[in-house]
């Protein structure tokens, strides 16, 4: 078979699909060659087997553990990768996936204490490390605090619950906004609930996941309570805001040759910028963590919330993450 992405180039069949919640399903698959990741890693997906259109989604599976290469899909309304996985896949369909990436495992940082923070799905790294933690590291003491809306918002309900039972080293809290559910407790997350959860909440490695403003009030949080930068690893699949409500102010984008001028508005991402002319861009995690949408601007006004994957060497050159990349004035890409 041949890949439709050199940069999805593993090839699975899909062996089952599970739904985890009203709106999250967990696809099986079988992967016939040896498939090396860390737990909390993620990997591109070919969507409808394109090249053009790629989608990140986490490896919810554990390595050395899990039966299958699993994946954790929320079905988003307007999501052409999540309509797709989990509306039209079924099994034996084949699905081409990329190499492992990303940073966001216990593995490249290790330590005998961590606090686990998730809300919604960005509760499947978070598993994925629970899980080889507690059978690789069992003197390991971990502390997870998984924010959700209601309790039948709980993916992964059941296994949390063995896991807890056999492994008392792992304890979980449930919290939600509101609620009067019993085994989920009512409120937000604090100061003094970190805290409470994990005293020692300085000397453990904080890993979290998340939506964007919920990632926002965590890195406050933990830096407020003075947890170490070194000490604090976030990973966040999302789409920035594409344009500034404060602004009706638009600008020239200029692309190429022949030259070709655009207008769009002041504070809108580059990615979002270029999607709304049809003018290609392969934007794979959309959260300035997978590099595949790395663009070079050589002249114009913009900041970055992400330069994760680029080298000095690149942005010193102009390029950027162009769904990372927040337009503030005319700007000429190469």
């Amino acid at each position: 078979m041949t890949p439709p992405s050199p940069l999805c180039p593993n090839p699975m069949q899909v062996h089952s699909i599970q739904q985890e919640t009203a709106d999250v399903w967990t696809l099986n698959l079988i992967n016939p060659d040896v498939y090396l990741y860390q737990p909390g890693q993620f990997a591109l997906v070919s969507i409808r087997n394109s090249e053009d259109t790629l989608r990140a989604y986490t490896l919810s599976s554990s390595p050395g553990l899990s039966r299958f290469i699993s994946l954790s899909v929320r079905r988003l309304p307007e999501g052409s990768g999540s309509n797709w996985l989990t509306q039209e896949v079924k099994p034996g369909d084949v699905l081409w996936l990329s190499d492992a990436q990303g940073d966001f495992s216990c593995v490249q940082h290790p330590s005998d204490r961590y606090l686990m923070l998730a809300a919604g799905c960005g509760v499947t790294p978070i598993m994925s490390m629970c899980r080889w933690l507690v059978a690789n590291r069992p003197q390991c003491d971990i502390r997870v605090i998984y924010n959700v809306r209601t309790l039948a918002d709980v993916i992964f309900a059941d296994e949390w619950q063995d896991l807890c039972t056999a492994h008392p080293q792992l304890q979980l809290t449930l919290i939600a906004k509101q609620s009067t559910q019993s085994g989920l407790l009512n409120g937000r997350i604090s100061a003094p609930f970190l805290q409470q959860v994990a005293p020692d909440i300085t000397e453990r490695v904080v890993m979290a996941c998340g939506s964007e403003l919920y990632m926002q009030q965590i890195e406050q949080l933990c830096t407020q309570l003075g947890v170490p930068a070194s000490r604090f690893h976030k990973e966040q699949f999302h789409t920035s805001a594409e344009q500034s409500d404060a602004s009706n102010e638009s600008l020239t984008l200029r692309i190429g040759q022949p030259l070709r001028e655009f207008r769009v508005p002041v504070g809108s991402t580059l990615l979002a910028a270029l999607e709304a002319h049809k003018l290609p861009v392969l934007a794979a995690c959309r959260a300035g963590v997978c590099g595949s949408c790395k663009t070079r601007i050589v002249a114009g006004h913009y900041t970055t919330s992400s330069t994760m994957t680029l080298t000095p060497a690149e942005i010193e050159q102009g390029y950027v993450l162009a769904c990372s990349c927040q337009l503030q004035g005319d700007a000429t890409l190469a």
